[in-house]
């Protein structure tokens, strides 16, 4: 004997389940607006081939998470070749938009002059730098092209994270404090490293905050462009009772001279993790600073907002 549900066998029968409406439907991906501004990444320190893969991961990630986005790399530093300026960079978006134009026109469809900015300039720096900003500023200003100029990536959340993974894969951390095990290594103290003088540090401090929350370990900001800054936090760190250090950038990597973080971490007498380099939250980041600037919401608001 059977039932319109599936044969009668005192056993429940698995039935497909309809679409949940409201929060639980899956927000549809957000796709780049057609023509919308180009994203430029504004890319500091000695350009590299080592700087280009890293910059080119990043905005992989961004175009990943955003379908359809026209992503470019600008260097601060750039010869105009091999590794384009930003002025360059952004010239060359202005003529492709102009020719774009000029393409429909000649095809006969009636389109306005395109509007607003050219590309959004979201530099690849994770913490407040004004030396640095201020060149990238000029780089915008001088190229003579309407272009949006994005603040700087954290402090935030996701770089908390970012911190924290880089710590683990040192050895100086735990990955996970849920789990069951230890690390010999790990450290009971961090000193978090950037550049940018006192703005960068109070900027770092934050991200600091939400890491010592996450390693239940004291965490403290130091400039590596302050001569005995960061020898200064490692005397503080052990005085208050921390006995084995590490030291982990809040910094993406390019921004920083090659050996500093070394002499650093020796000075303080201590190990370091790497930078942040093209951790997925660093292209998530860059991609949120250019649809906050151009107002496009992202897709979990999207989804929110269907409640």
């Amino acid at each position: 004997m059977s039932s319109p549900t599936g044969p009668d066998n005192g056993l429940p029968v698995r039935m497909p389940r309809p679409r949940q409406p409201g929060r639980h439907r899956r927000p549809e991906p957000a796709v780049a607006p057609e023509g919308a501004p180009a994203l430029v990444l504004a890319v500091p320190g000695a350009p590299s081939a080592a700087t280009r893969s890293l910059a080119e991961e990043v905005v992989s990630i961004a175009r990943s998470e955003l379908p359809g986005l026209d992503a470019r790399i600008g260097y601060l530093d750039g010869d105009d070749r091999e590794y384009p300026s930003i002025q360059a960079v952004l010239v060359h978006a202005a003529e492709q938009r102009a020719a774009r134009h000029q393409q429909a026109l000649a095809a006969g469809q009636d389109v306005a002059a395109p509007q607003g900015p050219v590309a959004v300039v979201v530099p690849l720096l994770a913490g407040p730098d004004n030396a640095l900003m201020r060149h990238v500023r000029q780089a915008v200003m001088d190229s003579r092209v309407a272009a949006e100029l994005t603040d700087v990536l954290g402090p935030h959340p996701l770089l908390a994270e970012a911190l924290h993974v880089r710590l683990s894969e040192a050895g100086l951390a735990r990955a996970d404090r849920a789990r069951l095990f230890t690390v010999a290594t790990a450290a009971d103290g961090i000193i978090l490293t950037t550049i940018g003088g006192e703005e960068a540090v109070q900027a770092a401090g934050i991200t600091g905050m939400l890491l010592a929350a996450r390693l239940a370990v004291p965490v403290m900001a130091a400039a590596l462009d302050q001569e005995g800054a960061v020898t200064a936090t490692a005397e503080q760190l052990r005085s208050s009772g921390s006995a084995q250090l590490a030291l982990v950038p809040h910094l993406i990597g390019p921004e920083v001279p090659e050996g500093v973080l070394d002499a650093a971490a020796k000075d303080a007498g201590c190990a370091y993790a790497e930078a942040l380099g093209a951790y997925p939250a660093i292209g998530k980041l860059a991609l949120s600073q250019y649809m906050a600037a151009l107002g496009i919401t992202p897709p979990q608001a999207q989804g929110a907002q269907s409640h």
